[in-house]
């Protein structure tokens, strides 16, 4: 019979081997897409052409440009859409493969370039976002549980239920409306003032933290309500439990029962959403970084994908899809530290 960890490693390669075909599966299915949606690269040049012609030499008829076969043919060789899908997208993954992401069609500059840039503020909002949820949702969440119908409980559930209920881009709109423009307390978004890089080190601190306290009000509002009534539900179910009552029967204290017993079955759901928080840290929502003007991965996709630049959004598919399938294996991996119930045959 094999050992626990044994059977940890075994499981840990079982999942690393079954993560290759699934990102195959996720990245040809989108490559194809890629394919297939109007708008291409040659699709703008030709537009941007048809509308560069200007008035003509009478009736103010336009002059419609139009693209000769051999260049249309070397512009196809050019973006690689000259090859059939399987052999195109067989090239793509071998220099993905490779961490070659291939080049932008609108910053004209490597993927990996143009993301690394976006992805330092991706993570600081992800890190802190994920803090603050666990934070202040874990304890609130054990406190409402304990002190259910009562005052407090129902006090909090209000804003509870008033943060799930609102949705964090819109928060965020009418907070920067109020709080930037109508009362500029706050500044409009951006991730630091202009000028910021020649402040010193504890100012240019002070000057993100006070661009950061919106964002992070409205990327909180939503998690912060799932997990705190995730806690509280939990806790609950686990505090009515025949073993808890077999451990107090038997003379063990209400304080060791609840915060000992209980409280450790009851953070076995907050384990299993632990993984996804590797994609928090590096898609974020487009949403809010459109509110708050934030250069963060999610507005980068969001753009990319309106401009058709499928590069950029083959490369953060490629990123974000990697994160989530590690992301679940870090889940079951938590779920398995705090539920010793757990096995991995």
């Amino acid at each position: 019979m094999k050992s626990r960890g044994q059977a940890l490693r075994d499981y840990v390669l079982r999942r690393f081997l079954l993560m290759i075909p699934t990102f195959i599966g996720i990245t040809f299915f989108t490559f194809l897409l890629c394919q297939f949606v109007p708008g291409g690269q040659i699709d703008q040049l030709r537009l941007q052409l048809a509308g560069a012609g200007g008035p003509g030499a009478g009736g103010g008829a336009r002059v419609q440009l139009v693209i000769p076969d051999d260049q249309l043919q070397l512009l196809k060789e050019y973006y690689g859409f000259d090859k059939p899908i399987p052999v195109a997208y067989g090239l793509w993954l071998k220099k993905t493969v490779q961490l070659d992401l291939g080049k932008s069609f609108r910053y004209n500059e490597p993927v990996s370039t143009v993301i690394a840039d976006r992805l330092p503020v991706s993570i600081y909002y992800g890190l802190i976002t994920a803090f603050f949820v666990y934070a202040i949702c874990i304890p609130l969440g054990i406190l409402k549980a304990i002190k259910h119908r009562t005052f407090i409980d129902n006090a909090t559930s209000v804003l509870v239920f008033i943060g799930y209920a609102v949705p964090g881009f819109a928060l965020g709109a009418v907070m920067v409306n109020l709080l930037a423009v109508q009362f500029p307390i706050f500044p409009l978004g951006g991730f630091q003032s202009q000028g910021a890089a020649a402040l010193p080190l504890g100012q240019k601190v002070l000057d993100i933290v006070w661009h950061s306290i919106l964002p992070l009000i409205a990327y909180l509002v939503g998690s912060f309500a799932v997990q705190t009534m995730l806690v509280k539900n939990s806790l609950m179910e686990n505090m009515s439990a025949d073993y808890v009552r077999t451990a107090l029967a038997k003379g063990l204290t209400w304080k060791r029962a609840v915060f000992v017993h209980a409280l450790r079955n009851s953070l076995i759901p907050i384990a299993t959403s632990i993984g996804g928080l590797l994609g928090i840290f590096l898609t974020g929502s487009f949403l809010i970084e459109r509110v708050f003007n934030i250069q963060g991965l999610g507005l980068l996709g969001f753009e990319a994908i309106q401009t058709r630049d499928f590069p950029v959004v083959m490369g953060i598919l490629v990123i974000s899809s990697v994160a989530l399938m590690i992301g679940n294996l870090v889940s079951d991996l938590a779920v398995a530290l705090v539920d010793p119930r757990v096995r991995f045959e």
